[in-house]
């Protein structure tokens, strides 16, 4: 019995691949759509089966698509429109009736991903053949806008039921990273470059030159390849200089060593049961085998132990390759995902692999000649290794697929040799990888600090930002945690050091945090240059805030009546400063902060100033309204809460001590019906104020609480007859200005030093520095003499 004899009816088998493309300047260009396109792969791949393409498409049950550019991220978008349901479009074309549909993921891994997962279900006997697709139109696109011609409409609704596994992209970015304009694969992944030229111990030069060795042999490929959309052969120093026409992009990149998105591609496979291909009598000589696979995820960028490796992609290569029964040695063809130098590299410098290997490192020309086709990328070389095992009948090929910032890494290895379906332990390698311990990271920093790597970002008139990934020094020397800061724009001396030293990764530093972020400088005496600190003390005017002193009060007046006193970056800061301010003045017993007009308190961020920013706008390193993060309130402040007190303006009303509301007046978090979420205080203090189920209820809904219920609840201490809220405010901040200041002060230290303490006995033992005021204080003898002679205390406040 011959070995595909002996196969399971159930052995999934590659029957078809298919590639499309236009170039602007091909003879016949017709400008297809990403759906049209695409289609034409999928026609392509169903012919390549050996058999009338009616017939294989009659016989497919499942179609995926992998998402393009214009639908992996929340901030992408669809110019020209585009079919709401892409596989369904897609086999609308081609005369495909499936009954699954599947939109995979965001990521580069996605074709080798989804070939795999598809092809388990037909191993498994839940699917007998599946085509999977996807194209990128991104050159017709901007030749479209550029030319000025009719736009055109390639928008299409489909009621057809599709799973849509999302962006996929959690991890990928944070929150930090975003924050320090670390966002673009092209900055995250010249920091993991740079880092590696630190491992590596390479100059500048010799690290340009050692990436254009690597990637020249790729435009080679590249340039026999009729789908690639750059089929030009580039030598070492063309990739290497830095001039006019390959300018620098980052440091280290130039543009000739970087993906190239303006591609218009397409690729296609087809994959059948062993059973459905005998059936419709697919010649043998189309069979290709999935004889291993694997798919594994790294750390999070800022959580990697070494910035300049890739344990998942290297595991990924190697268990596939263990599952197949082979050694790199026995592979014939390789197609390594290149979108950054080190994406090769990483995995070359833990196989063994060199740049001048002879098999060559890629099928199909790389990323940066034959075209960074998104997502899909892959199912390129896919198709590539396809044809080369198919006409060397028992070679073995590998396809490395990587996506995100080599955050996730899928490989498959191919050959016609007849193999059942193998069992992947992926499980148990990714387990093998978390439980390494990775470096722990802060968000702010304060203090001495080491380079761990960084970018540099160049403009055409040369460099115009950079980006450090630092270490914090602990006082012992030792590395501690990692965070990332920017470079002020006016640091000419760190900007030099980091563009011109030959190696800056090591260099100590100082970081410091404000309400734009993390800054580092070479030493503390240009951070103090740069960012002095502020002046603390009242203005006589501010533009969002009024303020007002009345013998030992302060009043705050949130004056932006018109936005229903929402805050925009402006006010932050001001209210920041004037909080600063009153804690400072030793004159200001109480605080009353409130909101102008009757209609609002405050509606939180101003969500229109935030559109405008086009992020979140800094928040002071107090929190939302420089009160919401504040550790050092030991003076009371009372929220007098005189209309709708939304979002970040509940999150205000909750830090304060003290909350009186005006009878009309309705406390919210509706942060989850705009896509945001409580994160300024909100999550934390309403649940430690109300009934569990209760504050779920508010947290989860948005629903508005009246004023009768937040006293009923605890939430407010008074309420007031409408219109007269400021009365009872100053009348409640009277009874605490009536006590002693020094003791109210006391009080508040006291409390906050025994928050975290549940057991009501440590927390009446806990040591606290309260006392340490009282026993100094002028105004514990006064308050002693004054009961001892019947007669109102004079209080000093010291």
């Amino acid at each position: 019995m011959s070995g595909v004899d002996a196969l399971d009816p159930s052995t999934p088998v590659v029957v078809g691949v298919g590639q499309a493309s236009e170039r602007l300047d091909d003879h016949g260009y017709r400008g297809l759509s990403e759906a049209d396109l695409a289609a034409e792969a999928v026609r392509t791949a169903l012919t390549d089966c050996g058999i009338d393409g009616g017939r294989a498409a009659a016989t497919i049950d499942t179609v995926g698509s992998i998402r393009s550019f214009e639908q992996s991220s929340p901030l992408s978008s669809s110019p020209f429109g585009r079919p709401d349901v892409m596989p369904a479009a897609v086999a609308r074309r081609v005369g495909i009736m499936a009954r699954r549909l599947v939109a995979e993921a965001v990521g580069g891994q996605s074709p080798q991903h989804l070939l795999t997962e598809l092809a388990g279900e037909i191993a498994a006997g839940r699917s007998e053949a599946f085509v999977i697709s996807g194209a990128e139109v991104i050159s017709t696109k901007r030749h479209i806008a550029d030319s000025g011609q009719a736009t055109p409409d390639w928008s299409e609704h489909d009621d057809a039921g599709v799973e849509d596994r999302g962006f996929g992209i959690a991890g990928i970015v944070t929150a930090q990273e975003a924050r320090h304009g670390l966002r673009e694969p092209l900055l995250q992944y010249s920091v993991l470059e740079n880092a590696r030229r630190a491992r590596v111990g390479e100059s500048r030069d010799d690290y340009a030159r050692s990436m254009a060795e690597l990637f020249a042999p790729f435009s080679a490929v590249a340039a026999k390849n009729p789908h690639s959309a750059s089929p030009v052969e580039r030598t070492v120093d063309e990739i290497a200089t830095a001039d006019e026409s390959n300018r620098r992009i980052t440091d280290p990149y130039t543009r000739l060593m970087i993906a190239r998105d303006q591609v218009n591609q397409a690729a296609a496979v087809v994959v059948m049961s062993v059973a459905r291909a005998r059936d419709l009598g697919v010649p043998e000589d189309r069979w290709v085998f999935l004889h291993g696979h694997a798919d594994l995820v790294e750390k999070p960028l800022m959580r990697r132990p070494d910035l300049s490796a890739s344990p998942a992609a290297v595991a990924s290569i190697a268990h596939a390759l263990d599952a197949a029964g082979i050694g790199l040695d026995d592979v014939a063809h390789l197609d390594l995902y290149s979108c950054f130098p080190i994406a090769v590299s990483a995995v070359c410098d833990a196989v063994g692999l060199s740049a001048d290997d002879p098999r060559g490192l890629t099928v199909t020309g790389g990323l940066p000649y034959f075209g960074g086709a998104g997502n899909n990328y892959s199912m390129h070389a896919i198709a590539e290794i396809v044809d080369r095992v198919r006409a060397a009948p028992g070679a073995f090929g590998l396809v490395g697929a990587n996506g995100g910032v080599l955050s996730k890494y899928s490989t498959g290895v191919y050959s016609t040799t007849p193999v059942g379906w193998p069992t992947s332990t992926s499980a148990a390698v990714q387990a093998e990888l978390d439980a390494i311990p990775g470096v722990p990271t802060v968000e702010r920093v304060d203090g001495p600090a080491v380079i761990d790597s960084y970018v540099v970002g160049y403009g055409k008139s040369g460099p115009r930002q950079a980006i450090v990934v630092g270490r914090v020094v602990e006082h012992s020397g030792t590395l501690g945690e990692r965070f990332i800061a920017t470079v002020d724009r006016e640091d000419e001396a760190m900007m030099r050091h980091l563009v011109e030293s030959d190696q800056p990764i090591g260099t100590t530093a100082v970081a410091r945090s404000f309400a734009d972020g993390n800054r580092v400088s070479l030493d503390a005496e240009t951070m103090d240059r740069l960012r002095p600190a502020p002046v603390v003390g009242f203005r006589d005017d501010y533009t969002g805030v009024i303020v007002r002193r009345d013998g030992h009060v302060l009043e705050v007046t949130i004056n932006r009546p018109d936005a229903r006193n929402a805050l925009d970056p402006t006010t932050n800061a001001e209210l920041d400063a004037v909080f600063d301010a009153y804690l400072a003045d030793p004159d200001l017993w109480v605080a009353i902060i409130t909101g102008a007009g009757d209609k609002a308190f405050s509606a939180g961020n101003d969500l229109a100033a935030t559109a405008a920013s086009g992020g979140m706008g800094p928040v002071p390193l107090n929190g939302f309204g420089g009160l919401t993060a504040r550790s050092d309130l030991v003076k009371p402040v009372i929220a007098a809460v005189n209309g709708h007190a939304l979002g970040g303006g509940f999150e205000i009303a909750l830090a304060c001590h003290m909350i009186v509301v005006d009878e009309t007046a309705t406390f919210s978090l509706p942060e989850v019906k705009v896509g945001l979420a409580a994160l300024a205080g909100g999550l934390v203090r309403l649940p430690r104020a109300l009934p569990r189920s209760v504050a779920m209820e508010m947290i989860l809904t948005g629903r508005r609480m009246p004023a009768d219920e937040a006293l009923r609840r605890g939430i407010a201490s008074r309420v007031a007859p409408a219109g007269t809220v400021m009365d009872v405010a100053r009348e409640l901040a009277a009874e605490v200005v009536a006590c002693s200041p020094t003791s109210v002060r006391a009080s508040l230290i006291a409390i906050a030093e025994t928050q975290g303490v549940a057991d009501p006995v440590a927390a009446a033992q806990h040591p606290t520095t309260a006392l340490d005021e009282l026993i100094v204080s002028q105004d514990t003898l006064e308050g002693i003499t004054a009961f001892v002679e019947k007669r109102q205390p004079v209080w000093k406040g010291r």
